[in-house]
């Protein structure tokens, strides 16, 4: 077929017209194709944009993001000699378990004392819880006896007053009276003798009616002797009676002295009261002494706070240490991720959200959520924030912390510090 065609070429004549026609037929298709290229290649960048708009329109990422844990410092609370070091660096712990040791026999000598203390106080206390009761009951009865004693007495006042009152009224006005009517009698039988005697000397009267005056005249003075001495005796019974009211209201007063007394005794209750409330906060205060000495024996015992890894050991035996001293770091098992989102990124994003968490270490991803988001920017809480009332304000987007809690970690050992991508589903 070639030869052909080459034979009918050299048959005819050609001319530089024709040959000019040739070459521009076969171009024609080369814009075409190009144009289709171009098209092909918009729809597929367009397909791929909207591709690219609609998986990243409801998720936000950033790199700024580290892994979280709780981080505990070890140290001692006393000061003292370390005889034990019972674990090692990255050695795994459980909460309670013994860490280090301190000398305990300085804070053990203290825990006697305390107890030898707390025992004293228990012994007074003793002493004054008994001391009230008895001093209770004796003066209680003391105070029953004086009070008897104070109404007998009383009572006998009032006998010897009534006895005296009589005495000094009734009965001496009485003899009194009997003595001013015998010596009227005895003056009337007086004058009448003296009458008689010249009568009887003139023989006027006979010798027996002057008998019979002068034996009425010396009755008459025997009644007034009598009614005298009488009298004398009610005196003399009154004034015994006024001793004896004396007497009992003496009694009176030395029953109410006694009262008194007794009243005051009684006081003492109150005293050995107070004395046993003093026994029983000094017996308060010795146990508080007795547990703070045994709160710092306990104190010899370092012990791991929470379950973790050990890390950062710095001690070890027979070095002195201080409160306060760093001695080791334990890390627990549970961590979460911090991210600094931008705070544009951050208008859709809630609480519950889903999270995606790229591990730089592994080249792997593990899955979370978003378990808060802090109140303040980064830069804000940074120890030495921003002043941007100086005048020389520059606006910059700031970062706000996110805290993302783990749900699988898919079997991928994370720890505090290491990197990782964080992308949040926000819907």
């Amino acid at each position: 077929m070639t030869d052909s065609v080459l034979s009918e070429k050299e048959g005819q004549k050609v001319t530089p017209t024709q040959e000019k026609v040739t070459p521009e037929v076969t171009p024609r298709s080369g814009p075409r194709t190009k144009l289709v290229i171009a098209l092909i290649f918009l729809v597929v960048a367009g397909v791929a944009v909207y591709a690219l708009y609609m998986h990243y329109r409801d998720r936000v990422s950033s790199d700024d993001a580290n892994v979280d844990g709780h981080i505990s410092a070890i140290a001692p609370k006393i000061t003292g000699n370390v005889i034990e070091v019972a674990v090692l660096d990255n050695q795994e712990v459980k909460a309670g378990q013994v860490l280090v040791l301190i000398d305990p026999r300085d804070y053990q000598a203290a825990v006697d004392v305390a107890k030898a203390a707390v025992a004293q106080a228990e012994g007074q206390l003793q002493a004054a819880s008994v001391a009230v009761p008895w001093v209770n009951s004796t003066t209680e009865s003391g105070t029953s006896v004086a009070d008897a004693q104070l109404a007998d007495s009383q009572t006998e006042v009032e006998r010897a007053r009534a006895s005296y009152d009589q005495a000094n009224t009734s009965d001496i006005a009485y003899a009194q009276a009997n003595v001013g009517s015998k010596q009227a009698a005895n003056e009337r039988a007086q004058a009448d003798l003296a009458r008689m005697k010249p009568l009887v000397e003139k023989a006027e009267i006979s010798q027996q009616q002057f008998d019979a005056y002068a034996a009425a005249a010396k009755m008459a003075d025997s009644d007034l002797r009598a009614a005298q001495e009488k009298l004398v005796s009610a005196q003399k019974d009154a004034a015994i009676r006024k001793a004896a009211l004396d007497s009992a209201l003496s009694k009176v007063n030395t029953a109410k002295a006694q009262v008194a007394s007794t009243q005051a005794n009684r006081k003492q209750v109150a005293v050995r009261t107070a004395d046993a409330a003093t026994a029983r906060a000094a017996l308060a205060a010795a146990r508080a002494r007795l547990e703070a000495a045994e709160l710092t024996l306990s104190y010899t015992n370092i012990t791991a706070p929470v379950d973790g890894v050990v890390t950062r050991k710095s001690v070890e035996v027979g070095q002195m240490v201080q409160p306060g001293q760093g001695l080791m770091t334990t890390i627990t098992p549970d961590v979460w991720v911090t991210a600094n989102f931008k705070e544009t990124q951050l208008a859709d994003v809630k609480q519950g959200q889903k999270a995606e968490i790229h591990v730089d270490m592994y080249g792997k991803s593990v899955f979370g959520h978003v378990d808060s988001i802090a109140d303040a920017t980064g830069s804000r809480m940074s120890l030495l924030p921003p002043e941007n009332a100086t005048g020389n304000f520059v606006k910059v987007v700031q970062r706000i912390p996110v805290k993302i809690l783990v749900d699988r970690t898919e079997g991928l050992i994370l720890r505090p510090g290491m990197n990782v991508d964080v992308t949040i589903f926000t819907r």
